[in-house]
């Protein structure tokens, strides 16, 4: 059974996208051949150099979490760094 949606319609207009299962979409680096990435920007992503970082959830209060947004771009970043001297003036890792 196929659960997609015509692409267009017979008056040419695209389909309403909302209708689609976000679940189907796929990013298009996997979807499109390879000749046409160069013609839209699609680089390829070398091999990561820096370690990884690890996805994680906390809790901020909001007027907290709003402070650290006004920071900027960047601020998770600046975040991290602040997190990173706290533990080692705690002496919780190695500098």
């Amino acid at each position: 059974m196929d659960l997609r949606l015509p692409e267009i319609d017979d008056d040419g207009e695209v389909g309403d996208l909302s209708l689609v299962d976000p679940s189907l979409f796929r990013p298009a680096h996997e979807v499109l051949p390879v000749h046409m990435h160069a013609m839209l920007g699609i680089k390829p992503r070398g091999k990561q150099v820096a370690p990884t970082k690890v996805s994680t959830t906390i809790r901020f209060d909001p007027d907290v979490l709003s402070a650290l947004k006004s920071i900027g771009k960047g601020w998770q970043t600046r975040v991290n760094d602040e997190m990173r001297a706290l533990v080692r003036r705690r002496r919780l890792i190695a500098a």
